[in-house]
């Protein structure tokens, strides 16, 4: 009977083992992947430093100085993607307290759970801070963004972020926001 508890008590503190606990997918560098924590659950996202070195390191950097916490997903568009990242206004109309990046753009396509870096109208050169999730394909935006990442775990979390109306361009009010984003390598 003792040893039935003692089962018990372990399978009971694994299941209430925090997120942070969770092993990373096989095969990702820590160094180069984010764990973003939402409302909804953990999102891993691996970063491709190989294709956008810079905005890779600029994720990385406003991770560590924990730019990213509270900040809503300020549009999101059912069907088409996710955008966060505005830790300066939480509207979309700000960014860091770093200058813009110059365009890393590749042949990757924007497909379901792409992360790609979130500029201003038509200057290519003037993401900052901000970056969308995809929710499906969208060729259009295939060498007009840079893709920084890609989710590979925890995508059913960014499934269930709160969506804006199609009428409003997706900008939702009283939006979800993020918990906490940390490099991988950084976890505790």
């Amino acid at each position: 009977m003792t040893r039935m508890f003692a089962v018990l008590a372990s399978f009971a503190a694994l299941a209430g083992a925090p997120a942070s606990a969770q092993p990373l997918p096989a095969g990702l560098d820590p160094q180069n992947a984010l764990l973003l924590d939402t409302p909804h659950g953990r999102v891993v996202i691996k970063l491709r430093a190989d294709l956008a070195p810079k905005h890779a390191e600029r994720l990385k950097t406003l991770a560590r100085e924990k730019f990213y916490g509270n900040v809503p997903f300020h549009r999101v568009i059912a069907g088409f993607m996710a955008q966060t990242g505005d830790g300066q206004h939480g509207d979309g109309t700000g960014g860091s307290k770093y200058g813009n990046l110059p365009a890393e753009f590749s042949n990757v396509a924007f497909k379901r759970g792409i992360v790609g870096m979130a500029r201003r109208g038509g200057d290519v050169n003037s993401a900052n801070s901000q970056f969308f999730i995809m929710y499906a394909e969208a060729p259009g935006l295939n060498g007009q963004y840079t893709v920084v990442g890609e989710v590979v775990a925890g995508m059913e979390a960014v499934d269930k972020i709160k969506k804006g109306p199609e009428a409003r361009n997706g900008v939702v009010s009283d939006p979800d926001r993020i918990v906490r984003v940390q490099v991988a390598a950084d976890a505790r």
